[in-house]
């Protein structure tokens, strides 16, 4: 009887062990959750055949909230927002979930404050650790020309060649400098005597 009773006294443990990792896994599965960026497509057009990656503009309309419903921003009354995608023009959240979007596509996206404005939040409209949720429209997609794309994929391995190229430059004007013969006073003098 006792051995009975000692096996299901371990079953019993063996189950609430088990039931306690599970309950924490699936809470630490609702934080990772709470921490990504989540997207919900609200209208797609029927033709996508292109969609904004980076570098291209887009325009937009959109409605920014908390997740309590509380509007904290909004393009509808004035002119739609342009954004080149690359540029850090908007919140890091908002820009992620722009890239592969097409013209005339609706989406919902929920931005985790980290990807947001993190914990200082944006006082007084936006509150510390403050996870937001973007209604987003694409007005309108313009692509990158290929000028631009060299530009913006070129100009900056210029700017970091140039920066040792002028201090090398700045260093060889220098070292010559310190290096050129320098007139002597005595030849000077010598030179008077005659």
């Amino acid at each position: 009887m006792a051995a009975l009773l000692r096996g299901s006294v371990t079953s019993c443990v063996f189950l609430l062990v088990l039931l306690a990792a599970f309950s924490c896994e699936v809470s630490r599965g609702e934080e990772r959750a709470a921490g990504e960026l989540r997207l919900e497509t609200l209208v797609k057009p029927e033709t996508c055949s292109v969609v904004s990656t980076l570098g291209d503009t887009l325009r937009i309309h959109y409605t920014g909230k908390l997740l309590d419903g509380k509007v904290i921003d909004s393009s509808l009354s004035t002119d739609p927002l342009v954004v080149e995608l690359g540029k850090r023009a908007v919140i890091a959240g908002l820009e992620q979930s722009l890239v592969g979007l097409c013209e005339g596509q609706k989406i919902k996206a929920t931005i985790p404050a980290h990807l947001a404005y993190g914990k200082k939040g944006y006082p007084p409209t936006i509150p510390g650790g403050a996870a937001l949720e973007f209604e987003v429209e694409v007005v309108s997609l313009a692509q990158q020309t290929a000028w631009q794309k060299t530009v913006n994929d070129v100009f900056p391995l210029v700017c970091l060649a140039l920066v040792p190229t002028l201090l090398g430059f700045v260093g060889l004007y220098l070292y010559t400098k310190s290096n050129a013969e320098k007139p002597s006073k005595k030849k000077d003098k010598k030179s008077k005597k005659k």
